[in-house]
C-alpha cells in the first residue's frame, strides 16, 4: 500500500530540522561522507511540499555506503530501500523525525545524479517563476495521484529533467 501524497505550505523550520538531522547523521558516519546537501522541495524557501526532508550524503562508493546503512540504524533509519537500478544512488533511507519524516540519500560522491539534484534545488531557489509554476504542478498531481505515490514522482520527471536539460544547455 501506498503512503498518500498531500503537499503543505512551505514551511520555515524545514531548513533547521535538515541541519538537525544532518549533525546527527555525521556525528555517526561522518568519516564516511564526503559532502551533504538539502534537497527536494523543504530546500527551496516559499515551495509547499511533501513534509519530507531530503538530505543527500555523497560517499565514495558501494562498500561505504554499506557501512553507513549499519551505523544509522542505530539513529532510527529502518526504512532502507536499495537502488540497484542506479548505479550512483546506493540507498534511500527513511525515519520520522518530530512532525516531518526524512530521507537520505546515499549517493556517489560527484556523480551527475548528485549534481542534478543540487542544480534544480538551486534553480528553484532562483527563479521565483519556475518555483511557482512547479508548486502549481506538485498541487494538482498530488490531488490526481494521491494514493500513487509512484506515479506522483513519475509525472513530476518531465519538469524536472527539462530544467536540468535547461541548465545544462546554458
Amino acid at each position: 500500500m501506498s503512503r498518500v501524497v498531500y503537499i503543505v505550505d512551505y514551511d520555515p523550520v524545514w531548513p533547521e530540522r535538515y541541519d538537525s538531522e544532518r549533525r546527527r547523521v555525521m556525528r555517526v558516519i561522518g568519516r564516511r561522507v564526503r559532502s551533504t546537501e538539502h534537497i527536494g522541495s523543504t530546500s527551496v524557501p516559499g515551495l509547499g511540499a511533501k513534509p519530507i526532508i531530503d538530505i543527500l550524503a555523497g560517499v565514495d562508493d558501494q562498500e561505504n555506503a554499506d557501512l553507513c546503512v549499519e551505523a544509522l540504524a542505530a539513529l532510527g533509519y529502518d526504512d532502507v530501500t536499495p537502488q540497484p537500478e542506479n548505479p550512483d544512488w546506493f540507498y534511500c533511507l527513511g525515519r520520522r523525525l518530530e512532525g516531518p519524516y526524512c530521507h537520505l540519500h546515499l549517493v556517489r560522491e560527484g556523480s551527475e545524479f548528485q549534481g542534478d539534484h543540487v542544480i534544480f534545488r538551486d534553480y528553484l531557489r532562483e527563479n521565483p517563476d519556475a518555483c511557482r509554476e512547479y508548486h502549481e504542478l506538485k498541487k494538482g498531481l498530488a490531488e490526481r495521484h494521491r494514493c500513487q505515490r509512484q506515479a506522483y514522482t513519475e509525472a513530476k520527471t518531465e519538469f524536472i529533467r527539462s530544467v536540468i536539460e535547461l541548465i545544462r544547455s546554458k
